[in-house]
């Protein structure tokens, strides 16, 4: 019986330990309760004021005068920090399973994992060779230095200058873009070359992004630029640059003004020549004299001393008579193109009766064509040669062949009528190749062919 005390004994201080540690439990998890119970009341109560202080701030937003919306602010701003959410410390307590919180994403890494993304195309080589000028055209033709097919097109810029080699930053025009070009060679037509070079640079496009430009290529696009001089025409020219009109009227406002002067003192009445030539500004030092008479010429103000240079004359519909061609700068001022030998040209006359006739040194040789719409003028100063060209069909209209002893200038005479010039032009390609098989041929006379000292 004693040993069943003792065990029954034990048993008792057991339960005891235990009704201890459940009841220690119980004490823990009721001030646990006390603490979320008090934290939860404070969190509501932050929440609360956070909602209406959000609101506020809300509604500030729509404040327009800038004084209450400063006051709002530092209300907002003062009610932030003072705010309970700021000075609760909390604290959850969670699993760290976090598995049903995580976001799958291996379909959208499988995804990833497929794209190819285009890389930056290569910069494009452009061969000099195979680029040519002609005609008023360049033609620009490049390479990639490695097959690439996922080169959608190819981006072209170009711009004129002055000098040779690589493009200069300063002192440069801009630079003039052609987009969208699908091959690897193209062609700028109708170009003015008034300047000695180009520059070219090219660059590669895919669908998404634009290479590198090339490396910049200069071309040479040199060509006979000039102006009409319009400080020695005649007084009844008027001059403009390329262009040249018939006025009537030209200079009598001065030669009222100079016939005043010179019957100033004297009797009797100047003669028309002494008027004429009186009647002209002051010559510029080491210019030539003005025109006068009835040479109703204008030169060009620049002279031809070598090479093989290329122009076109157009005249108004309505013009009775005009000449094209070249003289020496030692053309008198009285002097008509063609009458004398120090200048060549043909002459349109549709005045009274229509003729077409090439002139030089006074003499006339009457040439059975069509008088183009525009004419072409081909002057080799070193081969002696002058030709004249239906600008649209290249057809010769007639040759000089000579040997030019000095430096000539673009001739133009023109009377009821007017005259505009296209410069800044190369040599045509098919009047090359006239040159080189109707050199000496057709349309040159050789009692017009003489040398002029």
């Amino acid at each position: 019986m004693d040993s069943q005390k003792e065990a029954l004994q034990r048993i008792i201080s057991t339960l005891a330990n235990k009704n201890d540690e459940i009841q220690n439990f119980i004490d823990t998890l009721n001030h646990t309760l006390k603490g979320v119970q008090s934290q939860l009341s404070q969190c509501n109560n932050a929440l609360e004021n956070s909602e209406e202080l959000l609101e506020f701030a809300t509604r500030s937003l729509d404040i327009k005068e800038p004084e209450e919306f400063s006051k709002a602010a530092r209300q907002i701003k003062d009610r932030v920090t003072m705010a309970s959410a700021f000075r609760l410390s909390l604290k959850p307590k969670v699993s760290d399973n976090m598995t049903h919180l995580m976001v799958d994403f291996s379909q959208e890494r499988q995804i990833l994992q497929t794209l190819k993304f285009l890389p930056v195309p290569k910069a494009p080589e452009i061969d000099p060779v195979e680029c040519m000028v002609a005609d008023n055209s360049v033609t620009v033709a490049w390479r990639m230095p490695e097959e690439d097919n996922k080169i959608d097109h190819f981006i072209l810029e170009y711009r004129k200058t002055n000098f040779d080699g690589l493009p200069r930053v300063k002192d440069e025009r801009c630079w003039e873009l052609v987009d969208h070009i699908k091959g690897t060679e193209y062609t700028l037509s109708g170009l003015k070359f008034d300047s000695k070079y180009m520059n070219f640079r090219v660059r590669a496009c895919n669908k998404a992004v634009a290479g590198e430009f090339s490396d910049p290529v200069t071309l040479e696009t040199k060509a006979l630029n000039f102006n009409l001089d319009g400080s020695s025409s005649h007084l009844n020219l008027k001059v403009e640059d390329t262009c040249v009109e018939w006025d009537p009227t030209g200079g009598k406002g001065q030669d009222s003004k100079i016939k005043g002067k010179e019957n100033k003192g004297r009797s009797g009445t100047p003669s028309p020549k002494r008027t004429s030539v009186g009647s002209r500004p002051p010559a510029v030092r080491g210019s030539r004299d003005r025109f006068t008479g009835e040479s109703y010429t204008v030169l060009g103000d620049t002279a031809i001393e070598s090479g093989q240079h290329y122009w076109e004359v157009k005249a108004q519909k309505d013009c009775k008579s005009y000449s094209v061609g070249v003289a020496y700068k030692t053309l008198g001022k009285f002097d008509q193109l063609g009458k004398t030998n120090t200048s060549w040209c043909i002459h349109v006359n549709n005045w009274l009766q229509n003729t077409f006739a090439a002139k030089h040194n006074n003499k006339v040789k009457a040439l059975d064509v069509t008088v183009p719409e525009k004419i072409g003028v081909f002057c080799d100063f070193d081969g002696g040669q002058l030709s004249f060209y239906d600008a649209s069909s290249k057809q010769l209209l007639y040759s000089f062949k000579t040997k030019f002893t000095q430096p000539v200038l673009p001739g133009f005479m023109v009377w009821c009528g007017g005259l505009s010039l296209s410069t800044g032009m190369q040599v045509p390609s098919a009047v090359r190749t006239l040159q080189k098989s109707e050199n000496g041929m057709t349309g040159s006379t050789g009692s017009l062919n003489t040398v002029a000292q």
